[in-house]
């Protein structure tokens, strides 16, 4: 693992596929750390939502990147452990970009290089100071290769899926757990197997099995890697 960077605050990756939990976990380690929670994934779905919403097929590269020429989106950092609120030219498109339309949508958006460097470009900027929890797929081996505490998320891809449906349910989406269940299987293929920043475990990154662990019990080890890691490294001032 990297040395840590004496006099700052901690970096810290989380990735995984689909479902393990990432985001839950990440928002709560900021809380308990006092730090930023930066959702990546919610910019590539902004991004797909810009796309479906202007009829832009998702291999259309060009077209893509022409109209995220003509707008602006944002992604702000909420206070600790609150979820970012994203913005499209201003527009408040949080839930929307959590639509299923946009799901089955945004891993052929994410997979294009041209479209990566534009957000990777920010996601870099966001962490130089530290205090910083970031979310995504490939966070820990492209993004933030050289994060304090790298850790990787799994879970069986039947509790992956009953935890994406209730979501769905939850927001009043009428599918069944087997469509999400076939979204999810599909979206780990496209994932892992694109050229570009495929999903995988950094080398130096710790995985983590959620399958039967609540997310207090993961959020606690992930506090625990942040301490052991501070400790050895001085990487942070902060106490978990």
């Amino acid at each position: 693992m990297p040395t840590a960077r004496t006099g700052r605050r901690c970096v810290v990756a989380v990735d995984g596929p689909a479902g393990a939990g990432k985001s839950t976990v990440a928002r709560a380690v900021a809380a308990r750390l006092g730090y930023i929670y930066v959702d990546t994934g919610a910019m590539y779905r902004a991004v797909a939502l810009l796309a479906l919403r202007h009829r832009i097929p998702p291999d259309a590269v060009s077209q893509i990147l022409a109209r995220l020429d003509e707008v602006e989106i944002r992604l702000e950092p909420a206070a600790p452990g609150e979820p970012n609120r994203v913005y499209l030219d201003g527009e408040d498109v949080t839930d929307a970009i959590r639509e299923p339309e946009v799901n089955a949508h945004v891993s052929e958006i994410a997979r294009h290089a041209a479209v990566r460097e534009r957000l990777v470009a920010l996601q870099r900027a966001w962490a130089r100071e530290g205090g910083i929890v970031m979310d995504g797929r490939d966070i820990g081996t492209v993004v933030l290769p050289d994060a304090d505490v790298k850790v990787f998320l799994v879970a069986d891809v039947d509790v992956r899926a009953k935890r994406r449906w209730r979501e769905l349910l939850d927001k009043g989406h009428a599918v069944t757990l087997e469509e999400v269940r076939r979204q999810l299987i599909a979206r780990d293929v496209q994932d892992r197997t694109r050229a570009e920043s495929p999903l995988r475990k950094a080398d130096d990154a710790v995985v983590i099995d959620t399958s039967d662990m609540d997310i207090p019990a993961v959020v606690d080890e992930i506090l625990r890697l942040c301490r052991e890691r501070t400790a050895r490294g001085e990487a942070g001032t902060d106490k978990a």
